[in-house]
């Protein structure tokens, strides 16, 4: 690292400023595209109405209704519902790819590299099929077993690429994938083991919102709120860390500890969203690598404006999941790969020519 790169960046981060018009942009984009989704359907609702069934539920604006009351429960009792936890797992997914991109200091990494989606899938998978209750004394097990597998897995990899004092980040993330294609073959193995609920396993696996209900996203938020807050709080630590470990330590970093509740934060994210939506690939690689293109690489911007773009990204996609064959649908992670898989390998031939 030269002394003119460095004293580049650290004039950056004096001149920084909160990019609030930004984000009220992507906060207002994102409103819109929540309300465009809910209105399309195989009952289409005018967007007009949508707004103005939305506004109805505010207690301080009086609306009139004028629409029908079939229009009220398609909106408040499906769609709604639906659109809101698309928007939380996609933001969620996309915040939990940034910080590992930014930990590993590899653009092409995601929740799904190091295997933590594959063990919280397997964990919610155990659950599914061993007839264990989803909920025991009012709490919910299966996104403690999504966490829990996704856990093992991604300390299983911690481990292995532990070497004296710091973390081989190649190893780790070859690690992971070793242990995703070992979690994703056990649950496999299980589903085999019981055929009458494999259409079901099958379908959560395949990741969408066919379910959804308020009472998920309200679940999620004591999970997710508190690993938005954290990462982003560690965002200028992970600006530093691009340059240089050794610089960082420096500066005061515990690299080490840095790691481990960075890592700690995205899996427990991760495990949470998977719990109820499923694997859905893609979202937590594309949204951050869009934001960069767009606007910027500083992670205090990155990290909320990923969080909007994957958000909107994951709408997009459940909307053409349930539309694109109505009046069936298909999973959302066909979609997402559909879109997704094409990025990757423009990413894989991009990052191939910048080192060369």
């Amino acid at each position: 690292m030269t002394d003119q790169t460095s004293h580049t960046r650290l004039s950056h981060e004096k001149s920084w400023k909160f990019p609030w018009l930004r984000l009220s942009v992507g906060i207002l984009g994102a409103i819109v595209c929540c309300l465009v989704a809910a209105s399309v359907g195989s009952v289409g609702i005018n967007p007009t109405s949508t707004v103005l069934i939305a506004l109805s539920r505010v207690p301080i604006i009086d609306v009139s209704q004028t629409w029908p009351e079939s229009w009220d429960t398609i909106l408040w009792k499906l769609r709604f519902p639906r659109v809101i936890l698309a928007l939380i797992v996609g933001a969620s997914l996309s915040v939990s790819g940034a910080t590992f991109q930014g930990l590993f200091r590899n653009p092409l990494a995601d929740p799904y590299l190091i295997g933590v989606a594959s063990g919280a899938s397997l964990g919610a998978t155990v659950v599914f099929l061993t007839g264990i209750p989803f909920s025991y004394g009012g709490i919910s097990i299966l996104p403690i077993a999504s966490f829990t597998g996704a856990l093992i897995a991604v300390s299983v990899a911690y481990g292995i690429a532990v070497r004296s004092t710091s973390t081989r980040l190649t190893t780790l993330i070859l690690a992971g994938v070793a242990i995703g294609s070992f979690s994703t073959a056990i649950a496999s193995l299980l589903m085999l083991k019981s055929d009458p609920d494999l259409r079901v396993v099958l379908s959560w696996i395949m990741g969408g919102f066919i379910k959804a209900q308020w009472s998920h996203s309200l679940f999620l938020i004591p999970y997710l709120l508190p690993g938005f807050i954290i990462t982003f709080a560690y965002s200028r630590i992970l600006n530093t860390m691009q340059l240089d470990e050794e610089y960082a330590s420096s500066l005061g970093v515990n690299i080490e500890r840095t790691k481990k509740i960075l890592i700690l934060v995205a899996t427990m994210m991760t495990a949470a969203v998977v719990s109820f939506s499923g694997l859905i690939g893609f979202v937590g690689l594309v949204a951050p690598h869009v934001v960069r293109l767009i606007w910027h690489s500083d992670f205090r911007t990155l990290i909320p404006m990923a969080a909007i773009v994957g958000g909107c990204f994951l709408v997009i996609a459940d909307l053409i999941a349930r539309t694109v064959l109505s009046p069936g649908e298909i999973p959302v992670g066909i979609v997402t790969a559909l879109c997704g898989a094409p990025f990757f390998i423009y990413l894989l031939i991009r990052n191939r020519q910048d080192t060369t």
